[in-house]
């Protein structure tokens, strides 16, 4: 789901509220980069979940890329709102363990605040049967349903509907439950520590959100990993490491593996993903393969 489904605030350009946009058309140049070697060419292109309905965020580079590619690769494509709410159901419920009982009480206040904030449905008490995983994605995707804005409009979104329109496949690089545990199989000391971080950012999370899809909109990659990496890496680096860097070295390895293949295939991944010391670009040539940016 990304910049990185599961970067550092949890699907954070889902929480992307209407109002901090701005309401002119905003022309962006989104980075893209590209793997090539004697027979195959992968396209790797940074995305966000949601943006402004008037953004134009096709440019000629792009739009070439996406016409040579064969196939499309994005996160995952079994994302059907029945089987993701069955999953939630299954991975996120704990009525045994309310969070009050979890959290100190001056966390448990913030919770409150924040829930009071997001306009969450039922307030606290819904989240309170919530594993804390489960609770922080709530108190960031919350604003979605308050704005009234649907994240199937998002650049992932697109590019899966005009790829299945030309009648080209699209592929999963991971699998709807795969993403779900990602979270749920988390120790409870590290789930909590990801709702204590939602919590400490519940004020100032729109004014970085809007900053980071404006550093997206330009393409600018550094702005995109001082947003959204590097706190995550000094404030929860267990969770760095097993939402971005292992994430980000298994694609690598796939991509490997795709080079085998002659063609030209188009991969599409939260842009959070594709930024930063620990990126994509980054454990490919780690692995002795070279991407560059395209112009």
């Amino acid at each position: 789901m990304g910049l990185g489904f599961w970067s550092k605030r949890l699907i954070l350009a889902f929480a992307v509220a209407f109002a901090v946009l701005a309401p002119a058309i905003a022309l962006a140049k989104p980075a893209l980069w590209v793997v090539r070697d004697a027979d195959t060419t992968i396209y790797l292109f940074g995305t966000v979940h949601l943006l402004p309905h008037d953004t134009d965020w096709h440019y000629s580079a792009l739009d070439k890329a996406l016409a040579d590619s064969q196939a499309l690769y994005v996160e995952l494509v079994d994302d059907d709102q029945l089987h993701m709410a069955a999953l939630v159901l299954r991975y996120g419920i704990d009525s045994a363990h309310p969070l009050s009982s979890l959290l100190s009480p001056s966390d448990w206040s913030r919770l409150q605040h924040a829930a009071q904030l997001a306009d969450v449905p039922g307030g606290a008490g819904g989240l309170n049967i919530m594993k804390p995983w489960l609770a922080a994605l709530s108190l960031t995707v919350a604003p979605l349903a308050k704005a009234g804005l649907d994240p199937a409009q998002g650049v992932d979104k697109q590019l899966r509907t005009a790829m299945e329109k030309a009648g080209k496949p699209v592929r999963g690089l991971e699998t709807a439950e795969q993403q779900i545990r990602f979270l749920a199989d988390m120790p409870a000391a590290l789930q909590l520590g990801l709702l204590r971080s939602t919590l400490r950012e519940t004020d100032r999370a729109t004014l970085e959100l809007k900053k980071l899809i404006d550093a997206w909109k330009a393409g600018d990659d550094a702005a995109i990993a001082k947003l959204e990496n590097e706190m995550l890496r000094r404030e929860e680096p267990q969770l760095y490491q097993r939402l971005l860097v292992e994430r980000n070295a298994a694609w690598a390895q796939r991509i490997k593996a795709m080079l085998e293949e002659p063609g030209t295939y188009f991969i599409a991944v939260g842009a959070a993903h594709l930024a930063g010391p620990d990126s994509v670009q980054a454990r490919l040539r780690a692995l002795g393969i070279d991407s560059t940016r395209e112009p």
